[in-house]
């Protein structure tokens, strides 16, 4: 937030010095949606996110999948599982970069255009994936059965999961956990109105709440507070708060903070002991890495350390992450099955040829459903309405 220094020389007429006197004990009033420079850098690391956790569902696990390609990807592809393992990690990177991008995108907005950025962001691609996925899924030449109608219907709400009902897309479980995040962030920072002071209460609240839920075993704590994923959502938050001013000690101490819990919840849910009958051994020192490589690559991007990564295609590819991020499991399973079992292609060509199909698919959903519904979603949510 820049100053505007006005000159308050003796040739001044006094009735203006002394207006400019009040102006300076009051606070600037914030620009709603002020818009930051992009960081282009931030976008592709979203797109590799969402990369991580396609070839961890491709080639990191077993289940569905391994019908798909008629064996375990384990035996289809005996180095690289090792690895892809470790892509469901590219969840909690995607954590870290909401919190940073929702504390950036809430400060300064109302409640309400913060409600219509949110929806219209999230909603016309979600809706298009659902009529999509669930459309192929009851195609007859298709091995996976779809949801009921009446299923898929309550999978437009975004809120099937604490519903109990069938999901259409395996990864909207994320989805949930967002729109969480989203109503806490809304309810206690933007409906009050955003300051650095407000924020920090928020991160320190939030995370002492979620430890404290998680010590008390409550079910409804848990579903409300996210202990396991509130410590990735509020590191972002506070790197955000270092990206505003890389002095703040607090903003460092919320990320450090969030990093050593965050850690903590991903070695405990993810790490297996080496076990020949298991799919793949997660070490600990491998989790680790993996999360502090995502808690410093947005770090580096909010201290400015990837400006030269300043490209346009990475904006062009940061476009695609969402729509990708829907599709790709579901759909990857059908295609991987048409090109490996069907046209009986090699598992590293069937690999490549499925991701590239999942990012054309991406492009023609952001093309034809994100560029022209978004914009029109956002206007008639923000447009006033009667009391």
């Amino acid at each position: 937030m820049t100053e505007t220094v006005v000159s308050t020389s003796t040739s001044q007429p006094a009735a203006a010095v002394r207006a400019h006197e009040r102006s300076r004990t009051v606070p600037p009033v914030p620009v709603p949606g002020r818009r930051e420079s992009r960081l282009r850098a931030l976008d592709g690391l979203r797109l590799v996110a969402a990369l991580m956790v396609a070839v961890y569902h491709y080639a990191g696990r077993g289940g569905d999948v391994a019908a798909a390609w008629g064996t375990s990807p384990k035996t289809q592809f005996p180095t690289l599982h090792s690895f892809a393992a470790y892509g469901c990690l590219g969840v909690q990177i995607f954590f870290v970069i909401s919190g940073f991008v929702i504390c950036m995108s809430g400060w300064g907005r109302p409640l309400k255009s913060f409600f219509a950025s949110r929806a219209a962001r999230l909603l016309p691609a979600y809706w298009a994936a659902v009529v999509l996925v669930t459309a192929v899924f009851a195609l007859p030449v298709v091995a996976y059965d779809a949801v009921s109608p009446s299923d898929a219907l309550v999978n437009l709400t975004m809120l099937q999961q604490p519903l109990g009902v069938d999901r259409v897309l395996g990864v909207c479980w994320t989805l949930w956990a967002e729109v969480r995040f989203y109503a806490l962030f809304a309810l206690c920072v933007v409906l009050p109105g955003a300051t650095r002071r407000r924020v920090v209460m928020f991160c320190a609240a939030w995370t002492l709440a979620a430890v404290i839920a998680e010590a008390a075993n409550e079910p409804l704590l848990d579903l409300v507070l996210m202990p396991e994923y509130a410590p990735f959502f509020v590191g972002g938050i506070g790197i955000y708060l270092v990206h505003r001013d890389r002095r703040d000690v607090y903003g460092w101490g919320i990320v450090a903070v969030s990093w050593l819990i965050g850690q903590h919840y991903a070695v405990r849910n993810l790490w297996n002991a080496a076990d020949p009958n298991a799919f793949a051994h997660r070490t600990s020192f491998g989790i680790i890495l993996v999360v502090t490589v995502g808690f410093a690559a947005v770090t580096a991007v909010a201290l400015g350390l990837l400006k030269w990564a300043d490209w346009r295609w990475l904006t062009a590819a940061g476009a695609l992450t969402y729509p990708f991020y829907l599709v790709h499991e579901h759909l990857g399973w059908v295609v991987i099955h048409a090109l490996h079992i069907g046209l009986r292609l090699p598992s590293s060509v069937t690999f490549a040829l499925t991701l590239a199909s999942m990012l054309l698919l991406a492009r023609l959903l952001n093309r034809f459903v994100e560029k022209p519904l978004t914009p029109r979603l956002r206007a008639a949510l923000s447009r006033p309405g009667g009391r």
